[in-house]
């Protein structure tokens, strides 16, 4: 979502506040902005776009000065423009925002009928204007900021500059994250670890309702209830990968081709050298649970619903998987002995955060999250990192097969504590999944065939995918990955589900993408391609050498995969749907790694 970054320093802080937010660009915006003070003077510069619009501004209209915040916008309130950028200025109060104001409607018809008019069509301008009016009535900029909070509803992240306060900034946090870094006789502020890396890597995470008052050589923190307390400060490893694509085109081709590393990196953190449950799953024990509620958005909810196979299968063990958005507010009834397994790659997800928090004191919560600093992993009571390192392509891909690794341990672990597997069994399974980053290896050597047919994929306007058993929740993320970045419309099915609907749209200009490995489901895949040919479908079969090599007159082309063991198939299986999705974004000519209207890690509602 949005970016914030705010820098109290000894040095010129407009270029490096613009370093900084280049290092946010992942998460997705549409326009960009900064304000500093000089000389006791709040000044500012903003311009729509991509960051080059405001560094080419900047250039010809340069903004000095020590101390200063910045930010790249993506739009909820009002589109595109500079004048619905950030920072939002009232008088001498200049501010950066994530989230929502909820009731900033009400708010800005208050302020309205005082008298103050609006610039912009955003929630954010009133926060400003609220601190300004009290300012102006005698308050410090430190009170103004705290009555103006007990007036905010909804979820943000504040960085406020005063004119005249050369060496202050406030920072505030409810819902979306915000971090405080300290440097030598510097100060920083910023929404995300990554843009602070190149300043500092002393850390502090504010908690919900946290207030900060910063200055270049002192931080105050003020709680939710209005008392002074204290953060730790954590020293935080950035990962140098982030420095380039490494001779990649793109993030998300870098992110691909990382994955067997990354996946080996998730099996030795877990499993280690031996077959047995080691590292941080030693102490855990699944025959407290009799059920698991499995909760998540987008990529990670069908990393959950292909884990959910596996828990029921293996384990034995029922599992109700859930969009996080609708479980918030669905309130489901908990029962006693319930696992709730939240799945974030960011772990700042805002309604997954939400539904996280409905549970506690319900339910036992465990974690699996890309970022062990992040809010989910902080208010677990058990957080599984999965080891994808930063990834910064939107389109999750990395992440979502370090997801299903993590989370096909758990499935296992499961399985023995609950007595449904053997050591023996177990052993063979640990065995198969360590094999899984040579596969992966050997999938990747399929992209030029892939590529061919991702050129003839951009000229569809319909795309389906289909799969069975685990493979349908696969289908469907097939389906996503490709409308996230070529834009196409893609729909994921159940194979079973062809002949009731979906077998209507099929013709000659729909491609039907079939995930089917040669599985004790492949006959029954096969019986559904045949239903699409006869009406005139184009079939992409995936699957191995031996699916591949059957009698299928009539099939369009085929992508060969090497054999792997049906229950960790979709790990394997979810390269080539990436590969499909990237090249037929690059044969379109679309933004692979900022697709329109998405952002990387979603803080909003």
């Amino acid at each position: 979502m949005c970016g914030i970054v705010g820098v109290l320093g000894t040095h010129e802080v407009s270029p490096i506040i613009l370093e900084s937010l280049k290092r946010l660009e992942y998460r997705g915006y549409d326009s960009a902005g900064i304000a500093t003070i000089e000389e006791g003077r709040l000044d500012r510069r903003r311009a729509v776009g991509k960051l080059v619009n405001l560094s080419d501004k900047l250039v010809h209209e340069p903004l000095a000065g020590k101390s200063g915040i910045g930010h790249t916008r993506w739009a909820t309130h009002g589109g595109p423009s500079e004048a619905n950028a950030h920072p939002h200025r009232s008088g001498g109060v200049a501010v950066v925002h994530n989230g929502i104001i909820e009731n900033y409607a009400e708010l800005r018809r208050e302020l309205a009928a005082r008298g103050q008019g609006f610039e912009s069509d955003t929630d954010t301008e009133t926060v400003a204007h609220l601190v300004q009016t009290q300012i102006a009535e005698g308050q410090s900029p430190e009170e103004a900021v705290r009555h103006t909070l007990e007036r905010l509803e909804g979820a943000f992240a504040l960085a406020f500059l005063f004119e005249g306060e050369q060496d202050l900034m406030i920072a505030a946090r409810k819902g979306s994250p915000l971090a405080i870094g300290r440097g030598e006789g510097e100060m920083y502020v910023g929404s995300d670890a990554i843009a602070l890396a190149p300043m500092t890597n002393r850390i502090t995470y504010l908690e919900e309702g946290d207030c900060a008052v910063l200055t270049r050589t002192s931080m105050r923190i003020i709680d939710a209830e209005g008392r002074e307390t204290r953060r730790e400060e954590r020293v935080i490893q950035i990962d140098s990968a982030l420095a380039d694509k490494a001779g990649h085109r793109h993030w998300m081709a870098k992110e691909i081709a990382e994955q067997p590393v990354v996946i080996a990196d998730a099996l030795a953190h877990y499993l280690g050298e031996e077959a047995a449950s080691a590292g941080p799953l030693t102490d855990f024990d699944f025959t407290r649970f009799d059920r698991i509620v499995m909760v998540a958005c987008g990529t990670a909810f069908y990393a959950c619903l292909t884990a959910k196979y596996w828990f029921e299968q293996i384990a034995r063990i029922p599992v109700e998987v859930d969009i996080a958005s609708e479980f918030r507010y669905r309130e489901p009834p908990i029962a006693p002995r319930t696992l709730a397994i939240f799945v974030s790659q960011s772990g700042e997800t805002a309604d997954t955060l939400a539904a996280l928090r409905y549970c506690q004191g319900k339910a036992h919560i465990l974690s699996v999250v890309n970022v062990p600093e992040s809010s989910i992993a902080r208010e677990s009571d058990l957080a599984l990192p999965i080891h994808a390192g930063i990834e910064i392509g939107v389109a999750s891909t990395k992440a979502f097969t370090c997801q299903l690794s993590v989370l096909s341990i758990l499935a296992l672990k499961a399985a023995g504590d609950r007595g449904m597997q053997g050591a023996d069994q177990l052993a063979v399974h640990h065995a198969d999944l360590r094999r899984l980053p040579g596969l992966m290896a050997q999938a990747l050597n399929a992209e030029e065939a892939i590529e061919n047919i991702a050129r003839q994929l951009s000229e569809a306007r319909d795309i389906l995918f289909l799969g069975r058993g685990a493979m349908y929740p696969l289908a469907m993320e097939g389906a996503l990955k490709l409308k996230e970045i070529s834009y196409i419309h893609a729909e994921g099915y159940a194979s079973g589900e062809l002949k009731h609907g979906p077998i209507a749209l099929i013709d000659d200009k729909v491609p039907v993408i079939v995930m089917a490995p040669r599985d004790n489901l492949f006959d029954k895949s096969i019986s559904n391609m045949q239903e699409v040919m006869a009406r005139g479908g184009r079939v992409v079969l995936i699957s191995d050498a031996q699916g591949t090599a059957a009698d299928l007159d009539g099939v369009w082309q085929v992508i060969t995969l090497p054999d792997v063991p049906q229950i960790f198939a979709p790990i394997l299986y979810a390269v080539p749907a990436q590969l499909l999705a990237y090249h037929t974004a690059i044969a379109k000519g679309t933004d692979v790694d900022q697709p329109r209207n998405l952002a990387k890690s979603v803080t909003v509602e």
